[in-house]
């Protein structure tokens, strides 16, 4: 005992290096700070007789006036069910999908097929929309790909105009973000299965459970709480459908405006093109306002029915 010498604690930099951490944060609370937090400034517009001239604060209020005429105009009506109407058939036919593939990837024992898979369903998201447009413009054309078989098997007696005819509009949109958002959206969903322990499994095995059931009874509970955020999210951007408006510049024209016309072109038009920033102002805060109010009741909801919530 009297020949033992006590030993040095290492010192640790622990307050330092947290310091260090917490300051790469910075520029991201700046870039949220000058781009999403000091615009909201410029609300006020809504509610005044705004002029270019006169600046933000110049002008005379006028209250609600331009959101008289935005519920009295009868574009907004059309831009606000095409919206509603896109969003919905999306959140329907695609929020599901990455779930499905995850759960299918997991299950795929070859890992080099696997990777591959993953790969090319994820290429597609990195894609620019002018660049999907564009294909899509090429593939759907009368003397295009998809017609020709169409045509060749017999399905149709003549070529399908896809993009003149409105009827096609909502379930085009929704195929293209099926084709480009399913593999990105199952990077999340694999990642929550990897975290599951694999002793799990083996006693599952144990037990006499095979892939379904291992499927519901573990693979989908570990991912609940994932999906309910993502979906609460989904549902708070129902208003804004961040492809919709993609697809209604790039893809819409005069022949299928009835259904592709939607509220992010609505109020680019009214706001840049003919140069109403105030009227435009207030379409973009009405958005705003019920995507806050979708995003609220739907988290109330998730925590009255499961208690996966968001906050």
């Amino acid at each position: 005992m009297m020949g033992l010498v006590p030993l040095k604690r290492k010192r640790t930099h622990t307050g330092s290096n947290q310091l260090l951490l917490q300051l790469m944060i910075v520029p991201a609370l700046l870039s949220m700070l000058i781009f999403s937090y000091l615009p909201m400034f410029g609300i006020v517009i809504a509610f005044k007789d705004y002029n270019v001239l006169n600046g933000l604060l110049g002008g005379d209020w006028v209250g609600l006036k331009h959101f008289r005429e935005l519920f009295a105009d009868e574009r907004f009506h059309n831009a606000l069910r095409n919206t509603l109407a896109m969003s919905g058939i999306k959140l329907v036919l695609t929020f599901m999908a990455p779930v499905l593939f995850a759960l299918i990837l997991n299950e795929i024992p070859f890992a080099r097929f696997k990777k591959w898979a993953q790969t090319l369903t994820t290429l597609p998201h990195f894609l620019s929309y002018v660049i999907i447009a564009t294909l899509t413009m090429i593939f759907l054309d009368p003397k295009g790909m998809i017609n020709d078989l169409l045509q060749g098997m017999g399905l149709v007696d003549r070529p399908i105009e896809f993009l003149s005819e409105s009827g096609y509009f909502w379930l085009l949109g929704a195929s293209l973000d099926l084709w480009q958002e399913t593999g990105w959206g199952a990077i999340i969903y694999l990642a929550a299965i990897a975290g599951i322990n694999t002793e799990i499994y083996e006693a599952a095995k144990v037990d006499g459970a095979g892939r379904l059931r291992t499927i519901w009874h573990i693979n989908l509970p570990a991912i609940k709480g994932t999906i309910m955020v993502l979906l609460i999210l989904n549902i708070g951007s129902l208003i804004y459908g961040g492809s919709n408006f993609n697809q209604s510049y790039l893809l819409g024209n005069v022949f299928n405006r009835d259904t592709s016309y939607v509220l992010g072109y609505y109020t680019l038009d009214n706001g840049l093109l003919q140069m109403r920033y105030a009227f435009a102002a207030a379409a973009d805060l009405f958005q705003s306002v019920v995507s806050l109010f979708l995003l609220l009741a739907a988290n109330w909801a998730a925590k009255r029915i499961n208690g996966s919530n968001i906050f």
